[in-house]
Formats: structure tokens, sequence, C-alpha cells
């Protein structure tokens, strides 16, 4: 008998490779470097609303104060929170922690920031201190030291959580945190009573408090003009008049 021939299956097609990513033009390069050099860091900011844990709040951040650390309230037991308190500054909010009201530790950092009061408020940023103490501790603490500003109570730690202050198990970290109108964190660290005091002056000083915002935001908008202009170029959409 004739041998039965069998068909063989055709081999399945391979997928075709994917297109090799489009390189960016000399142009293009150029401008990547102005921009990072503009952020000051390749990476795009960290944004945050305070869900998360307290570690990812840096000096540079992006937060988003809608429902950022909670509500708190002032010593006079006003209901609060710290977008209202930003929005309520002409330029951003300081806040130093301390852990008990009327201690000596506090009391020395809270009268240091009474006695710099004038010279760190002249940029538009309102200082409150925050604790986890309750507003007759807080209210008592203000009138003994002739307090100028409000002191915040925050006896969940909510806000002191979010801005990365919290001691474990349930204490409060002595430290300072600064925030811009735009969301924008320029201080966050713990200290000494000098030390919070120190890093606010310093920003006051170097006129970062002041003046970042209206520059980061100006020089952005010409790298993202610049940027865009490069990619034109690049792409022969548009091409350069020869001279």
């Amino acid at each position: 008998m004739p041998r039965e021939l069998r068909k063989r299956k055709a081999p399945a097609s391979e997928p075709a490779p994917a297109p090799p990513a489009k390189k960016k033009g000399p142009v293009a390069k150029v401008v990547a470097k102005v921009k990072e050099a503009v952020s000051g860091s390749p990476k795009a900011p960290n944004k945050s609303n305070g869900s998360t844990s307290a570690s990812t709040v840096a000096v540079g951040d992006i937060i988003i104060l809608e429902g950022f650390g909670g509500e708190i309230e002032t010593n006079d037991a006003v209901k609060t929170t710290l977008k209202a308190l930003v929005d309520e500054s002409k330029g951003g909010v300081v806040l130093f922690t301390y852990p008990k009201a009327s201690t000596p530790g506090c009391t020395t950092q809270a009268c240091l920031f009474r006695d710099q009061y004038a010279d760190l408020g002249s940029t538009g940023f309102s200082i409150y201190g925050l604790s986890k103490d309750s507003p007759k501790a807080n209210t008592t603490f203000k009138d003994k030291q002739k307090l100028p500003y409000s002191l915040l109570c925050d006896p969940n730690a909510t806000l002191i959580s979010a801005i990365g202050l919290k001691k474990a198990p349930s204490g409060t970290t002595r430290g300072v945190f600064v925030v811009d109108k735009f969301g924008k964190v320029l201080a966050s660290a713990p200290g000494s009573p000098a030390g919070t005091v120190e890093v606010v002056k310093k920003l006051v000083g170097s006129n970062r408090i002041s003046t970042a915002t209206k520059e980061d935001t100006a020089q952005a908008d010409i790298a993202a003009e610049v940027a865009d202009t490069a990619e034109k170029l690049d792409s022969n959409k548009i091409k350069p008049v020869a001279v």
C-alpha cells in the first residue's frame, strides 16, 4: 500500500519585534539636562496626602493638602486642618513639634520661637506649635510664656504622624516642618530646641521661603517651553531658519 503523507502544521509565526525606542535628538538631550538642573533631580516630586507612612514625606515633596494629617484644633478649641492654616497664611506654615507643654525643653523651644517670631514671620509664613497636649494644657502654656502664636492640639497624632514626627509608641519627636502655599515641603526634620529654630532661620536668611516658589515656577515654565520646541525640531516638524 502506498504510504499516507501527513501534512505538517505550519510553524507559528513569531510576533513582530517591538519598534526600537525613539532616540532623543541632540536638542532634546540638552533640554532634558536643563530640566533636570531646574528641578534639582531627575525624579518627579513625590506626592502624598498623608495616608501612607510618614517616612514618605521629605524636603522637596509636593503634598496634597486636602485631608493631609486629618483634623486638629487650636488651643482655643477651634477645629482646623493643615490646609485651612495654609490657606489662611500669606506664604505657608511653619510647624514646630514638642513632646509636652510646660516641660523644660519644650519651654525653651517655644520661647526661642517667641523671641524670633517677628523675624521669622516677616516672610509671610504663619508659625504654630504642635503637640498632643489638650487645649487646656496648651492654653496654660501659651499664656504663661506669653507666646504670640497659636498652639495646635493633635491628641491622636494624625498630623504629627503625617509629617513624620511621631515617636513610637505614642510620643512626639521634637522637630520642625515647613510647607509653602503650593504644598511644597521646605523643611522636615527632628532637632533640638535651638536646632528647630535654626532650620527656619536658615530658610529665611537664604530667602528660600519667600522666593523659591515663584522662581521654581518661572524656571519650570521656561524649561517646558524649550522642551516643546526641541521635540518639534528633533521630529522635523519645524525646521530652524538658516542664518
